[in-house]
C-alpha cells in the first residue's frame, strides 16, 4: 500500500517507455516521505481504443492513487502536485494529465498477510 494505477492511451507508450513512467511515479512517491518504498505498487493500463478525452480520442494520463487513511490534506496535495510535475516533465505535449487520491479505511482494508 499505496497503489498507483495509471490509465493512459496507448500512444503515450510511444512517447515514453512504460518502465520509465512506472519508475517516475514510484520514485516521486518515495521522495514525498509518505510511504515505505517496498510498500508502493504502481500499475499501468494503456487503452488502445474506446476512450474519449474532451469528446475526442486524444492523449491522456490519469493516475488513481489509493492510500491508507491518515495522511493530511496537505500531504496528499503535495503528493499529487509532485507526481503531476514529474509527468509534465516526461510528457510536455500531452494535453490531459491528472491524478486523484482515494483513502482506504484501515478498518476495512485486508490482504493475505492479515487473514
Amino acid at each position: 500500500m499505496p497503489h498507483f494505477v495509471i490509465d493512459c492511451n496507448k500512444n503515450i507508450l510511444e512517447i515514453q517507455d512504460s518502465k520509465i513512467i512506472l519508475q517516475t511515479v514510484h520514485s516521486t512517491a518515495v521522495k514525498t516521505g509518505l510511504f515505505d518504498e517496498t510498500d508502493i505498487k504502481v500499475r499501468l493500463n494503456p487503452f488502445d481504443k474506446d476512450f474519449l478525452v474532451g469528446g475526442k480520442e486524444d492523449n491522456f494520463i490519469h493516475v488513481f492513487a489509493n492510500v491508507m487513511e491518515g495522511r493530511t490534506t496537505e500531504q496528499k496535495a503535495n503528493l499529487t502536485k509532485q507526481i503531476i510535475i514529474q509527468l509534465k516533465r516526461l510528457f510536455p505535449t500531452v494535453p490531459f494529465i491528472a491524478i486523484n487520491i482515494r483513502d482506504f479505511e484501515k478498518a476495512t482494508y485486508s490482504n493475505k498477510d492479515m487473514v
